[in-house]
C-alpha cells in the first residue's frame, strides 16, 4: 500500500559526503512517520535516523553530528544528508515508514560505501 524508492547512494571517500532521497507514494495518509536504518553485512540493521510528523528526529549516537534527516516540503519524501563519512558507515540503507496500526514499510535498500 505504501511503497518506498531510495535513491543516492554511491562510493565516496572517507570524510565525503552522500544525500540520500527517499521517495513514498501510494497511502501515504497513514504513515507517522519516517526514518533509515542501516545494516552491514554480518551485523544488525541499525537506526540511523527517523522524523515524525510533527517534526522530531532522533539519531544513533554514531550519527550525532554528522547525519541530518529532513522532509521535504510537499508529499513523503525524506533526506539523509551525511557528512564526514567513515568506513564503518558502509552498508546497506534502507528507508522506513512506520504506519501505526497497519505495521511498517521498507525500501529496496541503497548501498552506501564508504573507502579510499
Amino acid at each position: 500500500q505504501v511503497r518506498l524508492v531510495e535513491s543516492g547512494g554511491g562510493l565516496v571517500q572517507p570524510g565525503g559526503s552522500l544525500r540520500l532521497s527517499c521517495a513514498a507514494s501510494g497511502s501515504i495518509s497513514s504513515i507517522n512517520a519516517m526514518g533509515w536504518y542501516r545494516q552491514a553485512p554480518g551485523k544488525q540493521r541499525e537506526l540511523v535516523a527517523t522524523i515524525t510528523n510533527g517534526g522530531s528526529t532522533n539519531y544513533a549516537d554514531y550519527g550525532k553530528g554528522r547525519f541530518t534527516i529532513s522532509r521535504g516540503n510537499a508529499g513523503y519524501t525524506v533526506y539523509l544528508q551525511m557528512n564526514s563519512l567513515k568506513p564503518e558507515d558502509t552498508a546497506i540503507y534502507s528507508c522506513n515508514a512506520d504506519l501505526g496500526v497497519y505495521g511498517r514499510s521498507w525500501g529496496q535498500g541503497t548501498q552506501v560505501t564508504v573507502s579510499s
